[in-house]
């Protein structure tokens, strides 16, 4: 069994796990919302959590409403620091172009997925070390298979 960490929630249903292994416990609205094509909206789950310090949480979409109908969460991943109290709200967008998407109460919109997080100490210096990669950013490793001729 995996570690596990206790997190005080207030909720009108508790976000569960789909599956044993799962990553991530599904988040569900509280109000019907239409999301007309193009359109962004943000959606209550009357959840709210206290995370313990060292702790974050991250709202992520689910594969399914993003492979099927286009829905998608504008600021992925949607970050829930420790200190935060209020409601976690998504931020969804539907990218169909023609097709409108209606969420009802109760409809799994997201998931969650608590992480233990590091807090870096930045340390300002004047240059920095070479690395292979370099400054080579968005794109810099191509997009075609390397592939061997026989």
């Amino acid at each position: 069994m995996s570690d596990s960490v206790d997190v005080p929630i207030v909720a009108p249903q508790v976000p569960a796990y789909a599956h044993p292994g799962d990553a991530g416990a599904d988040l569900v609205a509280t109000e019907d919302v239409r999301l007309e094509p193009g359109e962004r909206a943000l959606v209550a789950t009357g959840v709210r959590i206290a995370l313990p310090d060292g702790y974050a949480a991250f709202v992520v979409p689910r594969s399914g409403l993003a492979a099927k109908h286009g829905i998608t969460i504008v600021n992925s991943p949607g970050t829930i620091d420790a200190g935060y109290r209020g409601e976690i709200k998504v931020a969804l967008l539907n990218t169909d172009s023609r097709t409108a998407y209606d969420v009802g109460a109760g409809d799994r919109i997201a998931q969650l997925i608590v992480m233990p997080v590091t807090r870096a100490r930045f340390l300002p210096v004047e240059d920095l070390s070479d690395s292979v990669r370099g400054a080579g950013g968005f794109g810099s490793s191509g997009y075609a298979a390397t592939r061997a001729d026989s």
